[in-house]
């Protein structure tokens, strides 16, 4: 076995790590002494009398006025003990060559009677990485008969180096210890930049590709990869706040709501300003030689981020750069982009985030990943052909046929924000993977209406990150045309079958891609593997290239960008719908998207009204009504209330919906979204974003509400003329923004009664209605009898 060239450091990593062999430690170091005596490096006198007088010292700092006398016989020899193998391993490591050391160790080994004598037993907690990985791969070279008395070293070897690495989540260690190779842990440690580990986000990245490698049969392991990564270690956030003077912000989290935001804004101007470690710049510089002008995206990679029951979604920022220019503005961007995320720590919805999770007191540091964008230039766009995010498990089926365990996708064209987010006016293509050409709109108008519009590139020529048109791109004769959109031909969507096409009649339904080619199958069956060995559902991100666009078999590679548990809500409850409703007790139903649960006893409904809401014009009174919401919901922590609204809740539009963050909703049971003309919203859902995430932490059941649909009912009495409570929690003092905003007492509309919803997903039914405090629950189907109210 051959340790790392010789230094102080390394002799007292490998002497610590032989410390649970406290003779054998003792008898190294009495050989290293013997080597330094008789190669005359120094006189036994001489160190006899140095480490005597430096024993003195040590006293003497310690207060002790007469160190001879006031210090007992064992305590001193103790002392004199310790400072003599100090001298030891100052002089050896010095003077002498590593070479050495390693034969006074082989030999000492030896003579302890250790039968194999190459084999050095260490603790691989103390020891530095160098000796794990030699040893680690000393045993996975060995032939298998000897590797297997050696395997309970190798997987404890291998466990210490994930750890230390990696990840040190129990869960995420448990099924990663089965997967990575030395060879893999290796690769991982050559891209890391500084100390600490790699986060989450490159940790499910890694394992699920590990995975997908050693189960996935050829054509579909083949069909996956993963972009070039760098990983920026943990350790480093703290050196960088250490070496700019930040560490003072390091207590936000435990500071009131009020402070947090208050402080936010100057708290990242400060780290704006901060700079990072000469030897980290030097390695960021070898980043952009290898990138040359391939764009980058800087991404956060918690300690926490996408791990079992804490996705982190959308919480710290990721960012991405065009990589154009000069190498000054190009180093620029990437430090400014990492400070930026350093600072997105301590934003106030992240901190309110792991309050609500009980996780404010964890360490929470944060490592870097730099990827490079996968996509292709088209004129001076780059994107990918299409990218979206893909869950093993489909929540919510727009028909009877779609089977839940086969999966679902939001597909888009080009960078992948655009399926994470609820942006513009704007809408993915939703892809049951059991059924992947059946779509949630039949009709050609709705089709063409509730599809992308509008594409998000990056700009190589302004250097930036843009939206455009979709016929932006399609019309720079773009070759994977025919796989991304149809054309509406004579009432219905058809192939493109020339590049002559009237690009106005285009519609992206990626309809090709996934009828002509073998992305929907590949994409299940990883999802399907990948859900096996994480024995959890699993939430992917990913783009797409197809190769030879051309061919009647194009080649389909998807590039796997992360992986995590996938956030769903477990009811153990049965769900029976009732039956025998009266209409006047029905507040609202539905018949499509519907979730599995119940949610009992609501006493409140926090309702925001589609004219009220759209008449506040200006974003200071929009911001008003957020926090107004936010207040409600602390008001009404230990009430079981739910939230009714127009449109995307949690959009980044306001115009859209309500623009609010998970910390103002979190204590909701339910958000209802109403869509429709009558309302002025889209129908498109939220399923599968980054605020869909959160919802299903937090145990927050989302349901839509198509007011348009014949079979749906919304009691607009109740919501319209009950009584406003918001006053009597919080006091708003614009009246524009009260009238957006009413709260609703379940006992105000009718006297002892409160509020049951229930949500059928199997029979894709929900009802919300009234029940008497006194009666008894019905328990019997829910029949088709009761007629849907009508909207005035």
């Amino acid at each position: 076995m051959t340790f790392p060239s010789i230094s102080i450091d390394s002799v007292l990593k490998i002497l610590l790590a032989l410390s649970q062999y406290p003779i054998l430690s003792s008898r190294i170091r009495h050989q290293m002494r013997k080597a330094l005596f008789s190669r005359g490096i120094i006189t036994r006198a001489a160190f006899d009398e140095e480490a005597r007088q430096k024993a003195v010292e040590s006293q003497e700092r310690e207060g002790l006025h007469n160190p001879l006398a006031e210090e007992q016989a064992d305590i001193w020899d103790t002392r004199l003990m310790r400072v003599r193998d100090s001298l030891t391993d100052f002089y050896f490591a010095y003077n002498l060559p590593y070479l050495e050391f390693e034969h006074i160790v082989r030999q000492v080994l030896s003579e302890r009677g250790n039968a194999d004598s190459e084999f050095i037993w260490f603790n691989p907690e103390l020891a530095p990485q160098d000796v794990i990985f030699e040893q680690a791969e000393m045993i996975e070279s060995m032939p298998a008969a000897e590797r297997k008395k050696y395997e309970a070293r190798l997987q404890e070897l291998e466990v210490v180096l994930i750890r230390t690495m990696v990840s040190d989540q129990l869960k995420y260690i448990k099924m990663a210890r089965q997967w990575f190779t030395v060879a893999d842990l290796r690769e991982i440690r050559r891209r890391k930049i500084g100390e600490g580990k790699v986060g989450g986000k490159a940790a499910g990245m890694l394992l699920a590709m590990r995975i997908l490698k050693e189960t996935a049969p050829p054509e579909i392991r083949d069909s996956f990869k993963i972009p070039t990564s760098y990983y920026l270690g943990s350790d480093v956030f703290y050196n960088f706040m250490a070496l700019n003077g930040l560490m003072h912000w390091n207590d936000q989290k435990y500071k009131t709501e009020e402070q947090m935001r208050a402080d936010y804004p100057t708290l990242r101007d400060d780290f704006s300003k901060g700079q990072l470690p000469p030897e980290i710049i030097d390695r960021l510089d070898e980043i952009l030689v290898e990138a040359g002008h391939t764009p980058l995206i800087v991404r956060s990679s918690s300690l926490l981020e996408d791990n079992f029951g804490t996705s982190f979604a959308g919480k710290y920022e990721s960012i991405f750069l065009p990589n154009q220019g000069t190498y000054g503005q190009k180093i620029a961007a990437l430090t400014s982009a990492i400070s930026k995320i350093y600072a997105s720590v301590m934003d106030p919805d992240a901190l309110l985030y792991r309050h609500h999770k009980d996780l404010a007191d964890y360490d929470e540091r944060i490592a870097i990943l730099i990827q490079f964008v996968e996509g292709e230039k088209m004129g001076k766009y780059y994107l990918p052909q299409a990218a979206g995010v893909a869950f093993s498990h489909n929540m919510y089926r727009w028909s009877p046929q779609i089977r839940e365990d086969d999966g679902f996708l939001r597909l888009v064209l080009g960078l992948g924000t655009r399926a994470v987010d609820m942006v513009a006016d704007d809408c993915p293509r939703l892809v049951a993977l059991s059924h992947p050409r059946l779509q949630p709109s039949s009709d050609i108008r709705s089709a063409r209406r509730y599809s992308q519009q509008n594409v998000d590139v990056i700009d190589l020529e302004k250097n930036q990150l843009v939206t455009v048109p979709v016929r932006d791109v399609l019309a720079s004769n773009y070759p994977p045309l025919r796989y991304a959109a149809q054309v509406e031909q004579d009432g219905y969507l058809a192939s493109i079958l020339s590049h002559n096409t009237n690009y106005e009649k285009m519609v992206i339904t990626f309809d090709s891609l996934l009828a002509r080619t073998s992305f929907a199958k590949n994409i299940r069956e990883a999802l399907k593997l990948l859900e096996t060995h994480y024995e959890s559902p699993v939430d992917t991100e990913f783009t797409v290239e197809i190769v030879e666009t051309d061919s009647q078999k194009p080649t389909i590679n998807i590039t796997l960008l992360q992986c995590r548990p996938q956030s769903h809500i477990v009811s153990g409850e049965e769900v029976q719908l009732p039956s025998n409703l009266k209409d006047e007790d029905i507040v609202f139903s539905t018949q499509r998207m519907v979730p599995q649960g119940i949610v009992q006893n609501i006493r409140y409904i926090l309702f925001v009204t589609s004219e009220g809401y759209f008449s506040l014009t200006s974003q200071a009174e929009r911001t008003q009504l957020e926090r107004a919401i936010g207040q409600l919901n602390t008001a009404l922590k230990d009430e079981t209330y739910i939230a009714v609204g127009p449109g995307r809740w949690g959009t980044s539009t306001p115009d859209l919906g309500v623009h609010v963050s998970y910390s103002d909703i979190f204590h909701a049971r339910a958000l209802i979204e109403l869509a429709g003309e009558a309302v002025g919203a889209s129908p498109e859902p939220s399923f599968g974003t980054h605020f869909f995430q959160d919802l299903m932490e937090a145990k927050i059941y989302p349901l839509a509400v198509f007011l348009d649909d014949d079979d749906t009912i919304f009691n607009r009495d109740f919501f319209y003329s009950t009584p406003n409570r918001a006053a009597d929690f919080i006091t708003i003092e614009n009246p524009r923004v009260l009238d957006a905003l009413h709260l609703i007492a379940i006992n105000d509309h009718r006297t002892n009664h409160h509020l049951d919803l229930i949500m059928d997903g199997q029979k894709s039914r929900a009802v919300a209605f009234l029940v008497s405090e006194e009666s008894a629950e019905p328990d019997q189907p829910l029949t088709t009898s009761a007629a849907p109210s009508q909207l005035e």
